[in-house]
């Protein structure tokens, strides 16, 4: 039989990915490897809507636990040169409200969280048919294929108590290498593929505060193929795998290792010569164990382009 202590921390457990996964799902970022003029900085904003379930082991005597997840992000991107190639940082700062119920040896539990959630950062360069450039020579540049280089970086920024069983931060610290390969097909079509691995840092905090969480790495590979309407009006299909990523508490493992995959649908609308509305839906498509849930999205960038003025 299964003990109070260990039903909660099951429930933890399944929270914590979420929460994680959550952040992780934003991976589905078509055109992540485009070379812009250097010089470029752009600002942007953006809210999400998650919504679904938590699949866990069904031997467990946890049934039914679902998630809504809110999210405002702020963050802001520039380019520049470096090694003669063009390069980009990105800072993201996101603000979340969550709520998750579920039952627990039959008994109903709800809980409900909101602050700051962990801040994300991210370097990338283009190694191969980027050359740093100013605004007019990537205008007459013609499209080849990209071959980028991305580090990204989760901060244990957000709100976390070890006390807690429900956070919004996850008290570690996640960095995923990546290459990135974009293929030009044609005047208006675009394949991008990216591979890349999660490196999780322990979380020596966890619930309740002694405990030392633990996780494997994660592999995670993405597609998307994109289509140019007319200048600054694309649209994109989606999609992403993620393997691997086992979790243990103080050295004892847990049967959540990742086999899922997600699609969606990513489109861009122009509203001026600068700026620009951006909507995207994603979905789980094939959930082994854990996150089975409905994402949606939009936001709004503007983008300042050196030596241009409005």
């Amino acid at each position: 039989m299964y003990s109070w202590k260990i039903y909660r921390k099951t429930i933890l457990v399944s929270l914590t990915c979420f929460c994680s996964l959550f952040i992780q799902a934003q991976d589905l970022d078509p055109r992540a490897y485009m070379q812009v003029p250097v010089g470029t900085t752009t600002a942007f904003t953006g809210f999400t809507f998650s919504r679904g379930e938590v699949v866990t082991d069904p031997t467990l005597p946890v049934q039914n636990i679902k998630a809504k997840v809110e999210s405002l992000s702020f963050g802001v991107s520039h380019s520049f040169g470096f090694l003669g190639k063009t390069s980009q940082i990105l800072l993201v700062l996101p603000y979340s409200w969550a709520q998750v119920s579920g039952d627990v040896a039959e008994q109903y539990t709800e809980i409900t969280r909101s602050g700051l959630a962990d801040m994300r950062f991210r370097f990338s360069t283009l190694l191969i048919g980027g050359k740093a450039g100013t605004v007019k020579e990537i205008s007459q540049a013609p499209r080849k294929t990209i071959l980028g280089f991305g580090l990204n970086i989760v901060a244990p920024t957000g709100q976390f108590f070890p006390e807690k069983l429900v956070n919004l931060g996850t008290n570690r610290w996640s960095f995923r290498p990546e290459l990135g390969l974009s293929q030009p097909i044609g005047k208006r079509w675009l394949l991008d593929f990216y591979s890349g691995l999660w490196l999780f840092t322990n979380n020596n905090s966890f619930y309740p505060g002694s405990s030392v969480r633990s996780q494997e790495p994660m592999g995670t590979f993405q597609a998307h193929f994109s289509y140019n309407i007319k200048p600054l009006l694309w649209i994109a299909i989606n999609t992403t795998y993620y393997l691997g990523g086992k979790s243990s508490i103080d050295s004892i493992y847990k049967d959540d290792r990742q086999d899922n995959s997600r699609i969606g649908i990513t489109a861009v609308i122009p509203t001026g010569r600068f700026s620009s509305l951006k909507f995207a839906a994603s979905t789980g498509a094939v959930v082994r164990v854990g996150q089975d849930f409905n994402s949606f999205t939009v936001g709004w960038q503007k983008t300042w382009l050196k030596g241009v003025k409005k």
